[in-house]
């Protein structure tokens, strides 16, 4: 049987005789082979077998609206993207130590979306290997081990990751170098005052270091803090705390595994909504629509005694297949001004949304950008104290309606609403449909 170990909008083993059969043996089937590890949404999780688009679709032939995963940022089996990866695969396939013309090309791709103080880029697998490497980089250049992050961040699975992902929860031990921050959150905090709020803390929890002899090498957070609830708003709110780090002679990484990509609307990078330029930027799961690539984009400075002094290779990195898959999403992020849709479907998503919660008590707040939209759901809006049980009940409820999202935030109360970019109004009326009927329900 599946592991009760808490995630949010996980399964759970108390549900099990509530489920088909047929998905009976499936939980069961997977817990032999894969052991507890690995988790499953919904309390009905869901079997799919194919998808297209902003689709997905079960062994039934049934077809669900995606309105959550941000892994193919340019929806699901986009045709030219899965061309490439052919072409590439019954062609050449091979790692960076030898000369190849795709990875090149593509770099120069990439790092023409980055401001131009940020001219590397090294390639990694995943978002774990990205953030590691970025904070690796981070403690050779500053010969410190301290690093802040948000107090319900999400970074990755490494070991230097996970210590740095109190998301984890409480049996992942954060790291002892490593202190908390309470997130930006402009619902409770007033928007005037999250800049300085949030600056501030970076400034306790550095100081708070020194006192016990650990020095300080930089400031990593989700530049949407997705993981802490989507906090968007004030734009510019991180400049301040960047200026702290700086001046205590840390480094800032931006980790733009959720926010990157054109997802946020206005900006083809969640850091730029602040007016700043990060000493290092990671991504992941977007860059290949799904294929094991990420990265890591850096200050050429910072890199230069690090790649002289110390062996870094990654086998799998960058290798060939892959890096076809990530300049086909950038092509097709230009060619089909995914940028441009994110701004102008996700204005229509929050919208439409707030309109449809306005005289819902219990709903304290619609807030997002582009095509990453929260709704964060409270006990009532005078207290705004958090209320995950109508959040994960709506979410359940969704799902058996065939509508995906999940949910986040450290009282598990806020949805999570992240689809493939390819997202049209037509979908956001499909999915608002349903949001309508199925809201009432879950009061």
């Amino acid at each position: 049987m599946p592991s009760t170990a808490f995630m949010i909008n996980g399964f759970d083993d108390s549900n099990f005789s509530g489920v088909e059969r047929a998905t009976q043996d499936l939980i069961k089937q997977r817990q032999r082979l894969l052991g507890p590890c690995y988790k499953l949404f919904y309390e009905n999780p869901v079997h799919f077998d194919r998808a297209e688009g902003v689709y997905l679709y079960d062994k039934k032939g049934n077809r669900y609206l995606d309105v959550y995963n941000n892994v193919p940022v340019v929806g699901h089996c986009h045709p030219r993207v899965v061309e490439a990866i052919a072409r590439q695969a019954s062609t050449l396939n091979t790692h960076t130590r030898y000369l190849t013309d795709g990875v090149l090309a593509y770099a120069e791709s990439l790092l023409a979306t980055y401001p131009k103080e940020l001219g590397h880029v090294m390639f990694t697998c995943t978002g774990s290997e990205a953030n590691d490497l970025a904070m690796r980089i981070a403690r050779f250049h500053t010969k410190g081990s301290g690093f802040v992050v948000t107090r319900f961040a999400y970074h990755g699975i490494t070991q230097a990751t996970a210590e740095i992902s109190p998301t984890l929860g409480a049996n992942e031990p954060i790291g002892r170098d490593i202190r908390t921050v309470v997130a930006p959150d402009a619902y409770r905090q007033g928007g005037g005052n999250v800049e300085d709020l949030f600056a501030a803390s970076v400034e306790r929890a550095i100081e708070d270091m020194r006192r016990h002899g650990i020095k300080f090498a930089g400031l990593i957070v989700d530049t949407c803090f997705s993981s802490d609830g989507l906090q968007l708003t004030p734009k510019g709110f991180l400049q301040k705390a960047v200026d702290v780090v700086h001046d205590a002679g840390g480094l800032f990484i931006a980790d733009e595994v959720q926010p990157g990509f054109a997802r946020l609307g206005d900006s083809m990078w969640g850091f730029q909504r602040h007016g700043v330029v990060p000493d290092l930027v990671t991504m992941g799961k977007p860059m290949g629509n799904g294929l094991p690539i990420a990265g890591v984009v850096t200050q050429p400075h910072l890199v230069e005694a690090f790649g002289n002094a110390v062996r870094y290779f990654n086998t799998f990195g960058g290798n060939s297949v892959c890096i076809a898959a990530a300049q086909t999403v950038l092509d097709v992020i230009k060619d089909e001004n995914i940028l441009e849709n994110s701004r102008e479907v996700g204005a229509y998503l929050i919208d439409s949304l707030r309109g449809a919660t306005e005289s819902v008590e219990i709903v304290g707040d619609v807030r997002g950008a582009g095509l990453f939209v929260g709704v964060e759901f409270v006990t009532d809006r005078a207290s705004k104290k958090a209320n995950g049980v109508p959040a994960l009940r709506l979410v359940n409820a969704l799902r058996e309606r065939r509508v995906l999202i999940s949910a986040s935030g450290p009282g598990s109360n806020v949805l999570k609403i992240r689809p493939p970019l390819p997202f049209k109004k037509e979908h956001v009326d499909e999915f608002m449909a349903v949001f309508r009927e199925v809201l009432p329900t879950v009061l």
